[in-house]
């Protein structure tokens, strides 16, 4: 059971894991991180780099995978008289869980409901707005490797490339602390010296059961961090 409130209503979800999409045989350690653009490369050559270096490993593409993120601002009717900040609440989709739709608060919750998650949200549009010009996505292939399952996308904004996102995936494993050395000595293997540290998600968690929610976390605080960078090179984008 999920609930949250919006000024004085309370929402309740209460979803099943099958429902939403997913089960707990397919909850699996995911690490998500940022690639730096080759010096001298655009986003789309550094994503063939990268993509070939896999391929030349042996992994195989498994189809194509998408995440996205649409803001939402708290109304400005909502916030009284006394200055009280906004809050901002990120509704979000997986291609993994099609049948789900995630709302994520900053340093907050994060809610698991099913795909009518985003009718309501219009319903609610007295209580949140979709901020402007926000939508955010990442697309690419799936690899299949041995264990690992590695998804290489291109995070664009309308239609600007902004960055570049890389999954990993270990399928025997369901705690952090179990995995990440496995992992890591994985994504060295062809991320180099941009391998990234364990995901701050995790914090004081290592030894708990991973799942979708820490997913989407790692995607939210991706997101936001490229949001505020510069805008890379577009050649060969699309």
């Amino acid at each position: 059971m999920e609930m949250f409130r919006s000024n004085t209503v309370w929402y309740i979800i209460c979803q099943p894991p099958t429902a939403c999409g997913y089960s707990t045989g397919q909850l699996r350690f995911r690490g998500v991180s940022q690639m730096p653009v080759a010096e001298g490369k655009s986003v789309q050559q550094t994503v063939e780099l990268l993509t070939r270096k896999l391929e030349v490993l042996g992994a195989e593409k498994q189809g194509t995978f998408c995440v996205d993120c649409e803001t939402y601002h708290t109304a400005a009717s909502t916030l009284g008289s006394q200055g009280q900040a906004g809050k901002l609440m990120y509704v979000m989709h997986n291609s993994e869980y099609p049948l789900s739709c995630f709302a994520l608060f900053e340093n907050g919750p994060c809610l698991t409901a099913d795909t009518n998650f985003d009718v309501l949200m219009v319903k609610l549009k007295g209580f949140f707005q979709s901020a402007k010009a926000s939508k955010i996505e990442t697309r690419g292939t799936r690899y299949q490797y041995c264990d690992f399952l590695v998804k290489v996308g291109t995070v664009t904004m309308g239609p600007s490339a902004r960055g570049i996102s890389v999954e990993v995936e270990y399928g025997p494993c369901v705690v952090a602390s179990d995995c990440w050395s496995l992992l890591l000595e994985f994504l060295q293997s062809f991320l180099g010296s941009h391998t990234p540290g364990a995901p701050a998600v995790f914090g004081n968690r290592h030894d708990t059961v991973y799942g979708p929610a820490d997913t989407m976390v790692q995607y939210m605080e991706l997101f936001n961090k490229i949001r505020k960078q510069p805008q890379v090179p577009v050649a060969g984008i699309r």
